[in-house]
């Protein structure tokens, strides 16, 4: 099969969905397939407003067509619903071709915080561009019955994976260098130092030891004069990032719009144990209830986030790693491969004679 993906977030970005299609066209290679990633390096480019270090194609258009024209693809994919996700989808309709899209981000709530757009507006557009749609893959259950309920269709429930070799195994707490000798225990947040990010309420948490931010956003400047205690340590390379994980005792995720998490795998696979909130993306994460019953494996979810924080503390390491080894990118990436569609027409099994399809 050869697939063209459409994303308006590829490398050097650095956040969730980046690192989930990269993954995702890396296992679908190793299965065999083409995949040619369409992405903003090959347009001209302007900074997206409010969001430093994200680049948006700008009328990307006429050339995105020639892209997909000499591509001539199996399948169309439209990972996006930037500039080019919308080209792309112009693009298709023009041409009678079929598409997938997919659910990776909550834009009507960060709309929302950022510039206080109504979240009605944004799912309204929302449905829009996905309306035309052969199937909207989406990361959770959660999610995929909350789109429901605003009216999109066609919608698939996938989900994500983790590295279990970058992010190794320790038993305990491991000594890094780019922590020094914070006091212990260290409570950790990775991710985009965002409006949607809810970093307030990890940062107001009255618990002992070090706070630790990793990640840049356009709210870093203003957190760092807000809260001149916590260890802020940028954007790592992963395997730094990796070592980070593994030092600190606790993840705190502390997001409510966040569609998965893929940051709380990462951290449980190293051993570390999330706290956080019962919102979409724990609750697929953290949602496999522990054998002896009362509690999730890999952290602990609560309204009170201080109360997730000390119940995550007492998580042994070893179950965050067990929990996080139920998630493969292989999987995830057979799944995928299983949602697609033929773009041109003729038996979807012509794409991938190995994978099941669900009734439309």
């Amino acid at each position: 099969m050869k697939l063209a993906l459409v994303t308006d977030a590829w490398m050097p970005q650095v956040n969730g969905v980046v690192t989930t299609l990269a993954e995702l066209v890396r296992e679908l290679e190793q299965a065999g397939h083409e995949v040619e990633v369409i992405h903003p390096g090959q347009f001209r480019t302007r900074p997206c407003p409010g969001y430093a270090g994200i680049d948006l194609a700008v009328r990307p258009g006429r050339a995105l067509a020639e892209r997909l024209a000499a591509c001539a693809p199996d399948a169309i994919h439209l990972a996006t619903e930037g500039p080019l996700g919308w080209a792309a989808r112009r693009h298709c309709l023009r041409h009678g071709l079929a598409f997938t899209t997919a659910f990776h981000t909550k834009f009507p709530e960060i709309a929302h915080a950022a510039l206080r757009i109504p979240v009605a507006w944004g799912y309204a557009l929302m449905r829009h561009f996905h309306r035309p749609s052969s199937g909207v893959m989406v990361p959770t259950r959660s999610v995929l019955d909350m789109l429901a309920r605003r009216g999109l269709g066609r919608l698939r429930e996938w989900t994500h994976g983790v590295d279990t070799e970058l992010f190794a195994f320790h038993p305990q707490p491991r000594i890094c260098p780019v922590l020094g000798g914070l006091p212990r225990p260290v409570s950790l947040f990775v991710g985009r130092v965002s409006y949607e990010k809810n970093i307030g309420a990890f940062l107001d948490l009255e618990v002992p030891g070090s706070k630790v931010v990793c990640g840049v956003g356009p709210v870093e400047a203003q957190l760092r004069r807000r809260y001149p205690g916590v260890h802020w340590v940028g954007l790592l390379e992963r395997p730094r990032l990796a070592q980070v994980y593994a030092a600190a005792d606790v993840f705190v995720f502390p997001s409510r719009a966040d569609t998965f998490g893929l940051v709380m795998l990462e951290a449980m696979a190293t051993g570390t144990p999330v706290a956080a909130y019962p919102a979409d993306g724990p609750l697929e994460v953290l949602g496999r209830p522990h054998p002896d019953g009362g509690r999730p494996m890999g952290g602990a979810m609560d309204a009170d986030l201080q109360r997730a924080w000390h119940a995550a503390l007492a998580v042994p390491r070893h179950e965050a790693r067990q929990r996080a080894l139920d998630f493969s990118w292989q999987q995830a990436a057979h799944r995928f491969a299983g949602f697609l569609v033929a773009a041109r027409g003729g038996p979807a099994a012509d794409l991938d004679s190995s994978a099941a399809r669900p009734a439309p």
